[in-house]
Order: C-alpha cells, then sequence, then structure tokens
C-alpha cells in the first residue's frame, strides 16, 4: 500500500471556503485503477493557520504516480489555483509505502 497526503495550512477566517473547495468538487477518484480510499483531515488550530491534510491509499506507488499523470488527475485538480488564496505557503506532499498493515477483526452482528 502507498499512502499520500498533502498538508495546507489554511489561513485563520478562510477554513469554511478551503471546505467547500474540497466538499463540493468530484474527486475522478472512484475508478482509477489502484486507488483505495480518500480522507480529508481537519487537524489542529495554530495562531495564523488550521492544518488540513488530505489523505489518499492507493494499492501502491506506480498506481499513484499513473494516477498524477492521468485526465482524471487533470480534471480533480482544474479549478486547484482559481479564486482567492486560501493558504499559507504550497502543500505539502509526504508519500508513505506501507511496511505493516494491522485491521481490525471483522465482527459479528447476528449476535448484538
Amino acid at each position: 500500500m502507498f499512502i499520500a497526503m498533502n498538508r495546507f495550512k489554511v489561513k485563520k477566517g478562510s477554513e469554511r471556503d478551503f471546505e467547500q473547495v474540497w466538499l463540493s468538487r468530484d474527486t475522478h477518484l472512484e475508478d482509477v485503477p489502484g486507488f483505495v480510499e480518500f480522507q480529508l483531515l481537519k487537524g489542529p488550530e495554530r495562531d495564523d493557520h488550521v492544518l488540513y491534510a488530505s489523505h489518499s491509499l492507493w494499492r501502491s506507488q506506480a498506481a499513484f504516480e499513473a494516477w498524477t499523470k492521468s485526465e482524471a488527475f487533470r480534471k480533480a485538480h482544474a479549478n486547484a489555483g482559481s479564486g482567492k488564496p486560501l493558504y499559507l505557503g504550497h502543500p505539502e506532499f509526504e508519500g508513505f509505502t506501507a511496511l505493516q498493515e494491522i485491521s481490525a477483526k471483522a465482527t459479528s452482528t447476528a449476535a448484538e
């Protein structure tokens, strides 16, 4: 598995606009080969910004890299630079290869 993350320092007062951009866009991810899951995360508040992260899980780093060169990627990011600046600096990309994966055991709902 490969985890791709972007961290955003969103200017205070711009949180709602930033969230609206992300929550209303079509990601074009559902049918991308190797895509597993996406999450938009809201983190701690600092003096001048609120930390956000986009977190996507891929079957492999190669699948993620293929997506970044795809038409689906271009469509998903078509309006990324439009509008007023919502964050401080550029997003910070971090990519991780999973070395270990532990999942919760499946539980039966029949006994509940």
